[in-house]
């Protein structure tokens, strides 16, 4: 056998290569040359980048490799984005990390707004633990009970608890045992609130103690007596007692800056201390007390003024109380309460809550009147005031006309 298989040589001595080589399928082909184990090979350079699972990416001739994610961001400082582990986004980054996020100034803002919220709630009943409580009212029968509340505020002349100073300044005098100057009846129901003073002269029936002016039966026996008396000429059930002092009512106004009262006249009342010009001007708490307590500057009205006087400083009161000043100012919120405490007794019944709706009403009132007088010696008009009281009775106070309700309580037309 000739050894040309071994050489790629065929049988006619062709190179192996030759066409007819290629046309012979039975020639022998040579085999490719392989590697040698020992033979270093020069792999290609691949990036290594995790997939995620902690896995090294495939060696080439094992596989393609599996593109992973790219990758993180460079937290080392500096660099030049080109390998160096940061760039531009990275400072940019950084920057906003270290603005602080609006939520940590907002949650410091609700603390603030929580702990002046406890505040605003938690001054009314500390300064209400200060309140003196009494028992005002009468045994025996009463008008039974009606819609809507009714309170009776009386201004006690009392001076208990002012020094020989304080006296002499608000010009009270001596007198002895108890007196009012005020007595105002405030109804607060579902139609107008109303504000309705009754004068002290008022010449009514008092039991035991025959006809006469109705501050005498404050004088005789103390609230149990006024609010049986008033109950008896009215049939007006009271629900609920106030009383407050000379000293308490001149720092009330004081804890509001003073009020602004309006005088049609000039007034001059030397037993109360007052001198006024005409025209609205700024009052503290001792001229704003003797402009209410003021009965002989009216040439006209005499002590049938007063009450409209009163009234007013009421609402100028009651205005400046309810501003949103006084809310957002702590120590004038502070100042409010506990002067309004000061020389304040109430009710054994009347609570907080109550308190606040009885300010509230004294503030918000639609209708401001005494009782309907027919003369200025102060006796009530029988018809007149029959008609208020009974509208009031049935919490009707939107039926009260300007006929019933006029400035003097005379009938419109003569005062």
């Amino acid at each position: 056998m000739s050894d040309d298989w071994l050489y790629g040589r065929s049988p006619g001595g062709r190179q192996d290569g030759d066409a007819s080589h290629e046309q012979d399928p039975d020639a022998t082909r040579p085999v490719p040359r392989q590697p040698r184990p020992d033979e270093t090979r020069v792999m290609p350079t691949i990036p290594r980048t995790g997939n995620g699972s902690g896995q090294a990416t495939p060696r080439s001739g094992q596989g393609s490799p599996t593109p992973g994610p790219p990758p993180p961001p460079s937290t080392a400082k500096g660099g030049d984005g080109a390998g160096q582990g940061g760039g531009v986004g990275d400072g940019v980054r950084r920057t906003l990390a270290r603005v602080p996020k609006p939520g940590f100034k907002l949650r410091y803002l609700w603390i603030l707004l929580a702990l002046w919220l406890v505040y605003l709630i938690a001054v009314p009943f500390f300064a209400w633990s200060k309140v003196s409580k009494i028992d005002a009212f009468p045994a025996g029968q009463r008008p039974p009970d009606q819609d809507g509340t009714n309170y009776l505020l009386v201004g006690s002349d009392s001076r208990a608890g002012l020094s020989a100073e304080q006296r002499k300044k608000l010009h009270t005098g001596n007198a002895a045992g108890q007196r009012t100057d005020t007595i105002v009846l405030v109804h607060d129901g579902s139609g107008p609130t109303l504000t309705m003073s009754i004068p002290r002269d008022s010449l009514v029936p008092i039991q035991g103690h025959g006809t006469t002016k109705i501050n005498a039966a404050f004088a005789f026996g103390g609230p149990k007596l006024l609010v049986r008396t008033v109950e008896q000429n009215t049939g007006i059930h009271i629900d609920h007692y106030v009383e407050i002092g000379l000293g308490g009512f001149v720092n009330i106004v004081d804890s509001v800056g003073g009020v602004t009262i309006c005088p049609t006249h000039t007034m001059n009342d030397k037993l109360a201390n007052l001198h006024v010009k005409k025209g609205c001007q700024h009052a503290d708490g001792t001229v704003a007390l003797a402009y209410a307590r003021s009965r002989h500057a009216d040439p006209q009205l005499g002590d049938i003024a007063r009450g409209g006087q009163q009234r007013e400083v009421m609402a100028a009161v009651g205005d400046k109380a309810i501003s949103p000043w006084t809310v957002i100012n702590p120590f004038r919120y502070w100042n409010l309460w506990t002067s309004t405490t000061d020389n304040l007794k109430v009710d054994d019944d009347m609570g907080v809550v109550a308190m606040g709706r009885f300010g509230w009403a004294m503030t918000h009132s639609d209708l401001t009147c005494p009782v309907p007088i027919s003369d200025l010696a102060v006796n009530w008009d029988k018809t007149r005031s029959q008609q208020m009281f009974k509208l009031i009775r049935n919490d009707d106070t939107a039926a009260i006309s300007k006929n019933l309700c006029t400035k003097s309580g005379l009938p419109v037309g003569t005062g």
